[in-house]
């Protein structure tokens, strides 16, 4: 998982509320047994027409697949992004199509947790906040915004500036690249060592005559 301290980019403007998991990773695909190649999957239906003679070919009017939105590494919505079903695929795909970070007024919980374990950050702003920076993004694909994590602040190019809050662990994991097997690997001597002790107290030390003669009934 890579470090994140600042960030500056452009945004994806996705201005609807109640985002659910679903649509972020239809369900057909949780069936897959990589952790890779989700970000192709991400919004998969609403990236597509539906129906008519071009069903199944790229919406031209859906922002990701806008030319001038392609890079954004960040994506802004409204409230409760990410509700419905757990799924950490959502939080693979979001990353993996090349998102950073997701901009809102609220997230769904395990979501949220999902998605601060596979390096992407979350930033909860106002309603008046999320909405000038959406219709900033709409307006001018060039909107570029600075994320800046260690002073867990959001600016913009046209002098918005804004605080957000986050929880010192998730930031402490975001800042230094640590996902659960990081967090786990910063202690791989004191694991190793035990290992070591546990191997010689209980499997390579000499087993007495008593226990090695001993009947499953005296045992």
């Amino acid at each position: 998982m890579d470090a994140i301290r600042t960030l500056t980019s452009t945004a994806a403007p996705l201005p609807l509320p109640n985002i659910d998991t679903d649509q972020i990773i239809p369900k057909q695909f949780l069936k897959r047994i990589e952790r890779t190649g989700y970000g192709d999957f991400l919004f998969y239906d609403w990236r597509r027409i539906q129906d008519g003679p071009n069903a199944g070919q790229p919406n031209p009017e859906f922002v990701l697949n806008k030319p001038e939105h392609k890079g954004a590494k960040i994506l802004i919505a409204e409230k409760n992004f990410g509700c419905g079903s757990s799924r950490e695929h959502a939080a693979w795909a979001i990353q993996q199509f090349g998102f950073s970070a997701v901009i809102a007024p609220s997230f769904a919980d395990i979501f949220f947790s999902n998605a601060g374990k596979n390096g992407i950050i979350l930033v909860r702003l106002t309603d008046e906040q999320v909405q000038t920076l959406l219709s900033r993004s709409t307006a001018n694909p060039n909107h570029t915004i600075t994320i800046d994590l260690e002073q867990q602040t959001v600016k913009d190019d046209q002098g918005l500036h804004a605080h957000f809050d986050i929880d010192p662990f998730r930031k402490y994991c975001l800042l230094n690249g640590l996902d659960d097997i990081g967090l786990t690997l910063r202690h791989a001597d004191a694991l190793d060592s035990y290992e070591q002790k546990h191997d010689a107290a209980f499997w390579l030390a000499p087993k007495s005559d008593a226990l090695v003669t001993a009947t499953p009934e005296t045992r």
